[in-house]
């Protein structure tokens, strides 16, 4: 009998209600429509691609790495802006939740993720006030009110990079082109460029590109960020964008999936509670992989350390930004035992990334800021690699 692993992810249907045309920003739908026709149909064909990629490791074909080629033995290497030269954390939550947003804006954090993707539910109303959020946060607009001292309270003055995360290629948005279904990424992406003017942001816009499977999904979303941003009459390298290694496949290719993005890519990041998720998936028939429950995998275990290990000697190789995967635990400012603990483990965990020469964290709550940012001894930790390192270890 076939196990059946999972269900295919529910589809964001708009309400019958809404008009494109009258509830969307003005001629947005006719800057959508071009991109739609184009890219949609592509990520169809991505989507089927993953699933024989997934069948096949289940019939004992695992992923492995890709032969050599221009992407791994060429001398290329990204140009990292000045403006994110320091990342030493990156502070990640829900974009629908302005006082959240206004928070980590506030924080102290060098970067700021606000995200559209699995903090988020990925239902119409949540989606659009996230974009909504997104706008206003990139203009220094958003505010929130604060109830408890009776005051509203907006977005300081900082060098924060912020980045926006749209949903993955896994993901459809329906409703909005009648009786089509099109890639939610490329509506996510596309109602914020639409809507941002360069000449009021800090910095270039800039995506955080999730849920990717393969080198291949790189060229999507490298000839999305091209096509809008001819449509919008900017520089085609205008878009930059940093990408999470969050599945089993994708650490095989990270090499490859960079090179495709080279004119916009700024650092890679491991994301490994979906990693964790993903090998279990990928493993799933494998008797020499079985593994617990992933709340109870350690993260220094040695499979997850040799990728922990390889990522930044892939990164610092090609001039990127390695940025370490979240901690789970969360402070609380109610529990002191419990705060205490979970700031102990987010020091040990970010130390561990810092020796592992990463080049920053990522964190969920504005508490873990400081803790984090004091692990990272440097801005960044690009010129160092290690000697005799192994880029292609068995993971």
């Amino acid at each position: 009998m076939k196990t059946v692993i999972s269900a295919d992810p529910p589809v964001n249907q708009a309400p019958p209600e809404v008009d494109p045309a009258r509830d969307l920003p003005r001629g947005f739908y006719d800057f959508l429509l071009p991109l739609h026709r184009a890219f949609s149909p592509r990520q169809q064909e991505l989507a089927a691609r993953r699933r024989g990629v997934l069948e096949a490791a289940h019939q004992g074909r695992l992923p492995d790495y890709l032969p050599a080629s221009e992407a791994t033995t060429g001398s290329w290497k990204v140009s990292l802006p000045g403006w994110c030269q320091d990342q030493r954390n990156q502070m990640t939550g829900p974009a629908d939740d302005a006082e959240l947003v206004v928070k980590m804006l506030n924080s102290g954090a060098p970067g700021v993720m606000l995200d559209l993707e699995d903090s988020v539910a990925n239902a119409w109303p949540n989606i659009t006030q996230g974009i909504r959020n997104i706008i206003a946060a990139l203009r220094g607009e958003l505010t929130y009110q604060d109830k408890k001292r009776d005051r509203e309270v907006g977005i300081k003055e900082s060098k924060t990079v912020i980045l926006t995360r749209p949903r993955g290629l896994h993901l459809e948005q329906a409703g909005v082109i009648k009786g089509e279904r099109m890639a939610a990424a490329l509506f996510d992406v596309a109602m914020v460029a639409y809507q941002v003017d360069p000449s009021r942001l800090k910095h270039p816009l800039s995506i955080y590109i999730a849920k990717s499977e393969s080198a291949d999904e790189a060229l999507w979303w490298r000839d999305l960020f091209q096509a809008v941003s001819v449509a919008r009459g900017w520089p085609s390298d205008y878009i930059k964008c940093m990408a999470l290694v969050e599945s089993h496949p994708l650490a095989y290719q990270m090499e490859e999936f960079a090179y495709h993005l080279r004119e916009h890519m700024m650092g890679l990041n491991l994301g490994r509670w979906d990693y964790m998720a993903s090998l279990i998936d990928f493993t799933l028939h494998d008797p020499a992989w079985v593994l617990p429950d992933r709340n109870t995998i350690p993260h220094d275990v040695a499979f997850f350390q040799n990728l922990r290990e390889v990522m930044p000697e892939v990164c610092h190789k090609r001039g990127m930004l390695a940025i370490g995967g979240m901690t789970a635990l969360y402070p609380s400012r109610e529990d002191a035992e419990l705060n205490a603990r979970a700031l102990k483990v987010l020091e040990q965990d970010k130390k561990n990334e810092a020796n592992s020469l990463m080049d920053g964290a990522w964190t969920g709550h504005p508490d873990q800021n400081e803790i984090a940012v004091n692990q990272f001894p440097y801005p960044n930790q690009v010129q160092a690699r290690r000697k005799d390192a192994d880029i292609h270890k068995d993971l």
